[in-house]
């Protein structure tokens, strides 16, 4: 026999499965949107090291197309446009802006300009690290030292800067932990080209030496 509950408990229930309904269409819309962000911000990236630095531009272009798409899903389901794995696919996009600027030599995005949040700008950049790492270990692995210092002296910028953002993880997504992370990557990358920039100065040495040697016995 049905309870003086019963009307009221079947509204609830009614209202609440119409709510996660849309909000489950949201999530089901939101997460292919974040792979392919997350896909054209690495293949961004992956440009940027061979270089192309045009395709880089076009392959960003298509995932804030994607991110655009996203837009109507932040004023009627918040909790999925600020969902963890949405919150990643900004971040990677992000990365992959300011790593095109910062080795493309072109001036640096804002948070505004790319449509993203603070926090999920400031981990995009301090991954924006490694990134430096790998083409400055990439320079030397050719032997070529031209920018090198230079791009060290941009790793060391940005971990100034972020290190001097100190609030609670919850409220910058992890901040601290990304910059704890940032700051080996960066002393293994100031030690890696001091050793070489060494070895090249000894080896011009060398080479001066041995042509003082040839000269003097000819």
């Amino acid at each position: 026999m049905p309870s003086r509950y019963s009307d009221d408990l079947a509204e609830i229930c009614e209202d609440a499965v119409q709510h996660l309904g849309l909000r489950n269409q949201a999530r089901e819309q939101a997460l292919p949107a974040s792979r392919e962000v997350i896909r054209f911000s690495a293949n961004a990236i992956r440009a940027v090291h061979r270089g192309e630095f045009e395709e880089a531009r076009q392959l960003l272009d298509r995932a804030a197309q994607r991110l655009k798409d996203t837009e109507a899903i932040r004023e009627e389901n918040p909790e999925i446009y600020f969902a963890g794995f949405m919150i990643d696919a900004r971040k990677e996009y992000t990365e992959a802006h300011v790593t095109l600027a910062v080795l493309s030599g072109q001036k640096l995005p804002k948070p505004q300009d790319l449509g993203v949040e603070p926090s999920a700008f400031l981990n995009g950049m301090a991954e924006v690290i490694g990134e430096v790492r790998r083409y400055i270990l990439d320079s030397l692995r050719r032997d070529s030292f031209d920018g090198c210092q230079e791009f060290m002296d941009v790793m060391d910028e940005i971990y100034s800067i972020l290190v001097t953002v100190d609030f609670p993880e919850a409220v910058t997504g992890g901040l601290r932990h990304s910059t704890d992370q940032m700051r080996g990557v960066l002393e293994r990358t100031r030690g890696d080209l001091t050793m070489a920039l060494r070895q090249h100065k000894l080896e011009a040495q060398l080479a001066q030496w041995e042509r003082r040697q040839s000269g003097s016995s000819g």
